[in-house]
């Protein structure tokens, strides 16, 4: 990847939405060479996808919490089954295997307090093998931030 292929990237990341001829005139290239980076950064992966990105307040779930996860065991069942039983629940936005105190940090979007208590009581508290949950709820977002730092 050079620098040509970074100045796409960042482009994308900032708007999915440009036609090939508005990306192309952005990063100095003509239409066909254009297009063809992004085809050849598409087919090794570099990118994986375009989406929407949508507000999550009218959208209904205002609340975002980051719960930090304790098992009880790290044996392979243990860790296999946690990860199984997240990856099925929609609230869950991200899932991060970390290092510290915890085991695992979760991103999890509610409409309210309440909705909230009922995913921890039945669907979180059902997963086995987990020996402390800690949540911290957000107030605010201070940054978000949806392009990587040019290298």
């Amino acid at each position: 990847m050079d620098a040509i292929d970074r100045r796409i990237i960042r482009s994308l990341q900032q708007n999915a939405r440009l036609s090939n001829q508005e990306l192309a005139d952005q990063v100095g290239l003509s239409p066909s060479p254009c297009l063809r980076r992004v085809r050849n950064l598409e087919k090794a992966g570099v990118l994986s996808g375009y989406t929407a990105l949508v507000d999550q307040d009218k959208y209904g779930l205002p609340l975002t919490v980051f719960v930090h996860i304790r098992l009880e065991r790290h044996s392979d069942q243990s860790i296999k089954g946690f990860e199984y039983g997240i990856s099925k629940l929609d609230e869950v936005m991200e899932c991060y295997l970390i290092t510290g105190t915890s085991d695992y940090l979760l991103h999890v979007v509610s409409e309210d307090l309440k909705s909230y208590e009922k995913f921890v009581r039945d669907k979180i508290s059902t997963i086995p093998g987990i020996a402390g949950i800690d949540s911290s709820f957000v107030f605010g977002r201070v940054k978000r931030k949806l392009e990587f730092p040019a290298l």
